[in-house]
């Protein structure tokens, strides 16, 4: 399983590659400003996505407020031309796997990307600490 991660190189970014260097899950990283998404990226992204376009846009960046986008207004292929061409436009981090993507930096769902045996081992630990340290 081949983790990615496409960034633009900023805390969130960061936080990503050092959560997943702490739980050895190798990973490989690219910068997309300075390497931008395929149109065929774009889409891939998208196929994953479970909220569609709304999953993965930055709508709070100063790139989306700057261009003053209505995304219902654009089609889909003008849309993805345009992050390809606008990088910024996307969440960053974006990390991908063969099965899953997670769009910006969640410390929960990122756990996603440890193996089946790891999550499983980690649930049973926080619950472990739970029942030690009730929280009443």
């Amino acid at each position: 399983m081949t983790v990615t991660i496409y960034g633009i190189g900023c805390k969130s970014t960061r936080k990503a590659r050092k959560w997943l260097e702490q739980n050895e899950i190798a990973f490989v990283e690219r910068n997309i400003l300075h390497k931008p998404l395929t149109v065929s990226e774009i889409h891939n992204i998208l196929r994953m996505s479970e909220d569609g376009t709304d999953g993965i846009m930055a709508t709070r960046s100063k790139a989306y407020k700057d261009l003053n986008l209505n995304l219902d207004e654009l089609s889909l292929q003008e849309l993805i031309e345009l992050i390809h061409r606008q990088p910024k436009l996307l969440k960053s981090p974006i990390i991908v796997d063969e099965k899953r993507l997670q769009a910006g930096y969640s410390d929960e769902g990122i756990r996603q990307f440890l193996p089946r045996n790891s999550r499983l081992n980690w649930r049973m630990n926080r619950l472990n600490l739970l029942n030690v340290n009730p929280t009443n």
